[in-house]
């Protein structure tokens, strides 16, 4: 079970500390506000008052033995800076920032985070693909060039197996499943026939998925 310590519990810290624990991952919240921490209090495996730009409180803690950390303090860039410092120095391997801007992002890329995410800047790029494209159930952005879309199966498709698709040869895209009102179908086998009412999750570079898009 992989574990995270989320630090800021606003709107965007909250949710994603929920979502992680849904997905059963163990998941320590923290805020230095104790109305945040007993909103998430019942969603999370444990809810802590703390402060995380106080090192010794997150040593007591033992924030350096967790796999990942979220900082969602967005809006105060000396706190997010001197708490990601602070878990830096307690040895995390994996530190995801939350930033309110470009300039917030550049500062937190040099103290070596290694991954920063605007949520408004994420949230409307996905917004954008999903009303330029009246087919687009879902998109998420795996990095700037790659991203897993969902979309209704195209009426070319509809009949065809995945073998007979080709759809990695053709178009540069793998099935990675297949969704219905029955069932989700992770990694379907090649002999899958594509039918109506079939949701399509795809993979690819972002050229490939605007390809899809068009079918």
């Amino acid at each position: 079970m992989k574990s995270y310590i989320v630090i800021g519990l606003g709107l965007f810290g909250a949710e994603v500390a929920r979502k992680l624990c849904a997905l059963g991952c163990e998941v320590l919240a923290m805020d230095i506000r104790s109305d945040l921490v007993n909103q998430v209090a019942g969603d999370v495996t444990h809810a802590v008052v703390g402060d995380g730009q106080d090192k010794d409180v997150l040593r007591a803690l033992g924030a350096g033995n967790f796999d990942c950390a979220i900082i969602a303090i967005g809006d105060d860039l000396a706190a997010s800076v001197l708490t990601t410092m602070n878990l830096k120095e307690l040895g995390l391997p994996y530190v995801v920032c939350k930033a309110h801007d470009e300039t917030h992002r550049r500062v937190l890329e040099k103290l070596g985070v290694d991954r920063v995410v605007i949520p408004e800047c994420e949230f409307g790029g996905k917004l954008a693909r999903s009303l330029s494209s009246h087919n687009v159930l879902d998109y998420i952005e795996l990095s700037e060039e790659y991203g897993i879309l969902e979309v209704p199966a195209p009426k070319t498709w509809l009949g065809k197996s995945i073998l007979e698709l080709n759809v990695r040869a053709k178009l540069g895209v793998n099935i990675i499943a297949v969704k219905n009102e029955q069932t989700t179908n992770v990694s379907p086998a090649a002999s899958y026939k594509i039918a109506a009412g079939d949701i399509m999750v795809v993979l690819g570079d972002n050229k490939a998925l605007e390809a899809v898009q068009k079918l």
